[in-house]
């Protein structure tokens, strides 16, 4: 018996882009979609600023940003059952609102894990010399050995995401079980010393009222709170990325982008309740208000922690190769959907055909994938140098911020309208394809355009650097600056593709619309 979906001919033909179908059953596909997000990075690098915005009520802004991200990937899941492209977003958004609709969704996600590669490799670059306790060159944001560190990493994790995506899977699984071991190990000894006393001054009683989001000074904290919880929880659409490469392609990605996504929650409000409550939120010492703990918050937390004595150093040490192999997990798993990204754009004719190559033995993009890691490195060391090593590489990891509203929501939209004629066809259908993701996509919307303000208003504190208008003074946030000279980029690149490139049959409607099967075109 035909199901709903298939009486309104939503279904697309599926047919081979070259990729290795049927490599990663749902354990592999989850274990990439949740390492892809780096919960131990993720809480390194931002819960000092979550706590600074909220304070106490930490753990419910950390509930109710997981609100959004659920809501949004049951979109994902539903359009990966009707079209399962590893273009995700792009091909999407073609299908239900036209080639540039669908162009700059694809763009957004390629400008999104471009940035936060920046910061991943300082973070990995950083932790290997603190790993071997040359605090001297860790602890050194400015370090040339940092830099060169930082960009080898980047190369190893390309090597990883060229040879193969099994490879790729199995290395993530040992990444993944030693962050969240580790993640779990932290949090329990914590609140042990907690119960027991012997927790720092400053430490608190965890309570239920830190779930109370009512309790938070204003909106504008509340807001703040919000953004940057969203980008913690931001990467698990790696899981749909690969779906070509799945075994059950119309069902297993969209699975484990959901159970990603609760896992996350879980491993956040644990680590949060267990942090904040062994630290407090006191601006000095290891409390989680002190901003000079912003960027590595785990590692103060894991001296006090573990102590310096018995198995404490060798607990501590595992806390850094966990925060170390988290930033390589998530670079691999950025690598990972952007060449998919760019295959599939490319195939559509939407890029340049060189993007579409794929390996005949390994089966995975070739030239996105390498693309992908030179991109990075150029970058990477644009903002190093242009930074020496800091503040504006913080600034990129704020203005992805706004890249992942617009993709995320673009896709909750585009699942409404795919489905639009589907959706009075049950209740179940209505709710799944239509109501639950378009409120994902009008909240991250909301966040998104009220993150554009906080960036661009220095007043609000919300950047780390400033650019003043020449001639005229006016002072922008460095956050803002960064993700209009991306769209800038993204713009002018649009413009190559459509004109410049003789025949552009993407933007002509002739290889990618709504009745075009899945596939790549032939020549």
């Amino acid at each position: 018996m035909a199901t709903a979906e298939q009486s309104a001919g939503i279904h697309e033909q599926q047919l081979d882009k070259g990729l290795k179908s049927g490599a990663l059953g749902l354990i592999s596909t989850t274990v990439i979609a949740t390492a892809s997000v780096a919960p131990a990075y993720s809480i390194a690098a931002t819960l000092v600023f979550v706590v600074g915005a909220v304070a106490l009520q930490a753990p419910a802004v950390a509930v109710l940003a997981f609100v959004p991200m659920l809501l949004t990937s049951i979109g994902y899941s539903e359009l990966n059952k009707a079209d399962p492209d590893c273009g995700t977003t792009f091909t999407w958004a073609t299908r239900a609102f036209g080639p540039k609709t669908g162009w700059f969704g694809g763009w957004a996600i390629v400008v999104a894990d471009v940035l936060v590669m920046a910061s991943l490799a300082q973070v990995a670059g950083q932790y290997v010399f603190l790993l071997f306790n040359a605090e001297g060159i860790g602890t050194n944001a400015t370090s040339g050995w940092v830099l060169l560190v930082g960009i080898t990493w980047i190369v190893l994790m390309t090597a990883i995401c060229y040879v193969g995506i099994e490879v790729s899977a199995n290395f993530q699984k040992i990444l993944l079980s030693i962050e969240l071991i580790m993640l779990f190990v932290l949090s329990i000894v914590a609140l042990v010393k907690v119960g027991s006393g012997t927790a720092p001054p400053g430490h608190l009683t965890p309570s239920i009222s830190w779930l109370n989001p009512f309790h938070i000074s204003s909106f504008s904290a509340f807001a703040s709170g919000i953004i940057l919880m969203v980008f913690i929880y931001w990467g698990w659409d790696t899981a749909v990325a690969v779906n070509e490469e799945t075994k059950d392609k119309t069902r297993t990605p969209g699975l484990a982008a959901i159970f990603s996504t609760i896992i996350l929650l879980v491993t956040y409000a644990l680590v949060i309740f267990s942090m904040q409550a062994f630290a407090g939120v006191k601006t000095t010492g290891n409390g989680l208000g002190n901003t000079d703990n912003a960027g590595d918050v785990l590692s103060i937390q894991g001296h006090a922690i573990f102590g310096t004595t018995g198995f404490g150093p060798v607990f501590y040490h595992l806390l850094l190769l966990m925060v170390l192999s988290s930033a390589a997990a998530s670079t691999q798993t950025t690598i990972l959907p952007t060449a998919r990204t760019t295959l599939s754009m490319a195939a559509y004719k939407a890029l340049p055909k060189s993007f579409a190559t794929v390996h005949p033995r390994f089966m995975t993009p070739t030239v996105s994938t390498i693309a992908m890691g030179v991109i990075s490195i150029v970058v990477y060391v644009g903002l190093n140098y242009s930074s020496n090593g800091i503040g504006v590489i913080g600034d990129a990891v704020i203005a992805i911020g706004l890249y992942i509203a617009f993709y995320y929501g673009l896709t909750g939209f585009a699942c409404a309208w795919y489905y639009r004629k589907n959706l009075t066809s049950s209740a179940r259908n209505l709710w799944m394809q239509g109501i639950l993701p378009v409120t994902g996509a009008l909240i991250l919307y909301f966040l998104g355009g009220w993150s554009v303000w906080l960036d661009y208003d220095v007043a609000t504190e919300n950047d780390y650097t400033m650019w003043t208008v020449p001639g005229i003074g006016w002072q922008i946030g460095g956050a803002f600056v960064i993700a209009v000279v991306s769209l800038i980029a993204g713009v002018l690149f649009f413009l190559y593709c459509r004109y410049i490139k003789p025949g552009a049959p993407f933007f002509k409607k002739q290889t990618l619309t709504r009745a075009t099967p899945t596939l790549v075109p032939d020549e």
